[in-house]
């Protein structure tokens, strides 16, 4: 089927920005169905979100004895919040195979809408971490002071800063009240992102596996895509709800079973899986403000992926040694969330600054080596 089937469509003009008749690459391939399945996270994060926060009270001293009690007393409390922790966990998978899927095939190259994404992933991250200290537990305390004390280091400002973000000379119920505040507004300006970068990714029609960009052989999105959309998203859920039902506290933490206690410091302090390896890059550079700089580097790297691909052809399938460059960064990354759970002792330290040197040499080399492949295809 040719270009010229939308063009004899009389119902394309209409339609064009639409699910329905959308162009689309016939080679998609399952990779691409993560789009929907972020979409369908969002939604379930909101809806739950907010029959949470309908039973929430931010304060230091009632919160964890208010959700404890919502779990057990409610009825299908424990589900709400079991899907709303969880759902965190599946919305960062799908984000992070998204985001990868993105590197390896070339998606970076539509600017505008690839720099959207990366912003929506610094807002998830954002709303992620202060969701979770909201519980007030024994964790969920110490990462909120910890994390918060890196703004300390910010130049001139950076005492004051904390001060405004604590409200009070440590993390207390102001604290709380302002976590509370910017978690319940950032999914909503989330959902404004995900408008955006949808209406974006219509106008310049998707990426696909090959980097082409011919219009030859496109099909509409709706039925040959959104079927199997659908069939991903009734394997996920599926997937999904198991988990949910049979092990919900599978990536969780012992100490949020304790309530906050300033007294008692844990005896390792650790994020979410899904911020294990920032922390880990964080801890790997011995000097505070570098560390600092390293964590907040490691996101937003992201953005000048399309300003230094220097290859003719969009995607590292073309490129052999990029393909194996690319697998050792998703190796790094996966190490390095398993050292971000490791206590901060030798050979820990030492592997984890040595995967954060590959974790940033992967930004250098990828575009250099594209580069001197095409010299070399070209001589």
């Amino acid at each position: 089927m040719t270009n010229q089937y939308f063009k004899m469509n009389p119902m394309f003009k209409i339609f064009n920005s639409t699910l329905v008749i959308l162009p689309a690459p016939s080679n998609l391939s399952i990779f691409w169905n993560f789009g929907s399945l972020l979409s369908l996270c969002l939604i379930s994060q909101i809806i739950s979100g907010l029959l949470l926060a309908s039973a929430y009270n931010p304060s230091m001293d009632s919160s964890f004895l208010l959700i404890s009690r919502m779990m057990e007393a409610t009825d299908k409390g424990w589900l709400i919040r079991y899907i709303h922790a969880n759902g965190a966990s599946l919305f960062f998978i799908c984000l992070y195979l998204h985001i990868g899927r993105g590197l390896y095939y070339g998606s970076f190259l539509y600017k505008t809408t690839w720099s959207v994404g990366v912003t929506i992933l610094f807002l998830t991250m954002a709303a992620a971490f202060l969701g979770y200290v909201l519980p007030m537990s024994q964790m969920s305390f110490w990462g909120a002071s910890v994390i918060t004390n890196l703004f300390s280091e910010i130049p001139y400002i950076g005492p004051s800063l904390v001060k405004s973000i604590w409200g009070a000379p440590y993390v207390g119920d102001p604290t709380i009240m302002r976590f509370f505040t910017f978690h319940f507004i950032i999914p909503f300006i989330v959902l404004a992102l995900v408008v955006v970068h949808i209406t974006l990714l219509h106008q310049t029609g998707s990426s696909n596996p090959l980097g082409v960009s011919s219009n030859a052989n496109k099909l509409p999105f709706h039925s040959f895509f959104s079927y199997k959309d659908m069939m991903g998203v009734t394997l996920v859920m599926l997937m999904f709800i198991s988990m949910v039902l049979y092990t919900p506290m599978l990536l969780g933490d012992d100490e949020n079973f304790v309530s906050a206690n300033p007294s008692v410091t844990p005896h390792h302090i650790q994020p979410e899986w899904y911020f294990l390896f920032a922390y880990a890059i964080l801890r790997s550079v011995p000097n505070k403000l570098g560390g600092v700089i390293a964590l907040a580097l490691s996101i937003f790297i992201l953005f000048i992926m399309p300003f230094t691909h220097l290859g003719k052809k969009k995607s590292l399938i073309f490129y052999p040694l990029n393909k194996s460059l690319f697998w050792a960064y998703v190796a790094s990354i996966i190490l390095l969330t398993w050292i971000g759970m490791r206590p901060v002792e030798y050979p820990y330290i030492l592997t984890g600054q040595l995967l954060t040197l590959f974790y940033f040499a992967y930004y250098l080399f990828n575009p250099l080596i594209m580069k001197m492949w095409d010299m070399i295809n070209k001589h």
